[in-house]
């Protein structure tokens, strides 16, 4: 079993930055895929960033291209995002994710992760 647990996200001013942490505990082996996703009330959850299992690659939604940076620490076994320049339509609640898959590339899809966080809310004010 794999534990995650988010944290971070909270209150911030259009332009702000902000950064989310997600702790992996439980099972953390072998190396898994991770990722970020998020969601708005009334909408489809939808991927924003991930790493692959071999750390080696990583991917980012176009609307978080150049503004958000997905990375992963072994040692602390945490999963981080920073978020810069936000925007009031970045608000949502982000979730970190695994993927169990044996594949290299990076998973983009709800379906291809297996264990989910509960999630943290990011509200952006203009």
């Amino acid at each position: 079993q794999v534990q995650l647990t988010e944290s971070g996200g909270g209150l911030v001013q259009a332009g702000g930055s902000t950064n989310l942490s997600c702790l992996i505990s439980g099972r953390t082996y072998p190396p898994f895929a991770m990722g970020w996703f998020r969601q708005a009330p009334g909408k489809e959850r939808e991927f924003v960033a991930g790493i692959s299992r071999t750390e080696l690659s990583t991917s980012y939604a176009n609307s978080v291209k150049g503004r958000f940076g997905i990375s992963k620490d072994k040692v602390t076994n945490t999963m981080y995002l920073e978020m810069e320049r936000l925007q009031p339509e970045d608000t949502c609640v982000y979730s970190c994710a695994v993927g169990l898959l044996t594949t290299n590339t990076v998973l983009t899809l709800v379906d291809d992760y297996s264990y989910w966080g509960q999630g943290t809310q990011v509200t952006v004010s203009s």
